[in-house]
């Protein structure tokens, strides 16, 4: 069952009147905000749905770790004789730490290039990894068409989770299978929507994942905002865990990551406290596929104090209830270390095959490489790289 819709995914579409045409000469450079107009258009051209400017320029200019880097390239494209641009590779800072030090990392985001200048891809990528002043390189939205280029750079797979395989769980039956008749395409899927949902709906009975009818008694509670309490959580989680590597969860990189999806009710925040203070919580993020009128609700990010782990699930539990309420139609989960997949999966999920591996990483020195084999130091999650950005 394929219901994905990420921008590497669509981003590799070649319109059929180009796709026998030989190359043309351009050149890389590094991108400007200035060349927005034209990336939108790009990103447009070949399928993608463009960022807004605001939202756009958002990823660098209140970004935290980008602030403290001046000198930071925001990306690169490719230019070709007529000044226009016809590739485009952006570059994110991140903040991650790791044996009590700050680590800077780069995601990139939207490698796009126009099928004509298809072979730019490659000293497009070669710019992102060619940085000197960056720790770590994560790409979290890898998909199979660019898989072989990040063999080429010689970038690992995350040593922890499935990232190839898709957990979900159906909370609208009658719109999930009008989607995924959409997908199949079928003639006459219309007619077949209410009889699809039904055996899907009966077969998740008779499996146990009609969650439905379970009780839910949750202390979990969506807010709105960070408060200062995820501040104190983040300066607990880097204490207990300082020899796992983990993305900075602090309160300004929070806003920062999710100030729109808040914005525009596209991200919801459960938290659960011991007190006045965070015990746990858990970040859902959409992640819509507009091609086939598919409303999902993800994952991306579950933290708590060591030894509760078992408090996703009636977070899990809370989120379904609301997908249902809201009409959303699926709600899934990709990645997570093994204790976190344990509790999603005793929540009895369908799997999904996804195209390819999503998250490929490279250290830029010797030690790190070597402590980043160990499957114990990660606690990978979407909320890494561009997953949810």
């Amino acid at each position: 069952m394929r219901l994905e819709n990420s921008p590497v995914e669509v981003e590799a579409a070649q319109p059929s009147a180009e796709s026998h045409a030989k190359p043309i000469r351009a050149r890389v450079r590094e991108a400007g905000f200035r060349d927005y107009a034209q990336i939108a258009a790009l990103e447009s051209r070949y399928g993608l749905q463009p960022k807004s400017y605001e939202e756009w320029s958002h990823l660098w200019i209140e970004n935290p770790v980008y602030r403290q880097l001046p000198k930071w390239p925001i990306g690169w494209v490719c230019e070709n004789e007529r000044a226009e641009v016809v590739g485009c590779i952006a570059n994110i800072p991140l903040a991650y730490e790791f044996e009590n030090q700050t680590l800077i990392a780069a995601t990139s985001r939207a490698l796009v290039v126009a099928s004509l200048y298809r072979p730019y891809c490659f000293p497009l990528l070669s710019c992102f990894f060619g940085q000197a002043n960056v720790d770590l390189f994560l790409n979290t939205t890898v998909n199979s068409k660019a898989l072989k280029l990040h063999e080429i750079f010689r970038t690992l797979r995350v040593p922890t989770g499935i990232w190839d395989q898709s957990a979900f769980w159906i909370t609208n039956y009658p719109a999930f299978a009008a989607s995924l008749l959409a997908m199949k395409e079928l003639p006459g899927g219309l007619a077949l929507r209410y009889p699809l949902s039904a055996g899907l709906l009966l077969r998740d009975a008779v499996a146990g994942r009609a969650l439905r009818m379970r009780p839910n008694k949750s202390a979990a509670e969506f807010c709105t905002r960070f408060d200062e309490r995820f501040d104190r959580f983040w300066k607990q989680l880097r204490k207990s865990c300082s020899g796992r590597l983990l993305a900075s969860r602090a309160r300004d990189v929070l806003e920062w990551h999710f100030k729109h999806a808040l914005a525009t009710d596209k991200a919801w925040v459960l938290t659960m406290n011991s007190g006045s203070e965070l015990s746990a919580y858990a970040i859902f993020r959409r992640q819509d596929n507009p091609a086939y009128g598919l409303k999902r609700m993800r994952l991306v990010d579950f933290q708590t104090r060591p030894g509760e782990t078992e408090l996703l699930e009636p977070m899990l539990l809370r989120a379904l209830d609301r997908c249902r309420r809201e009409g959303i139609h699926m709600l899934e989960a990709i990645g997570f270390c093994s204790d976190k997949q344990r509790v999603i999966e005793s929540l009895a999920p369908h799997c999904r095959q996804l195209s390819s591996w999503r998250y490929f990483y490279k250290a830029n020195n010797e030690h790190l490489a070597a402590s980043l084999q160990n499957s114990q130091v990660w606690d990978a999650t979407c909320f890494d790289g561009d997953a949810s950005l």
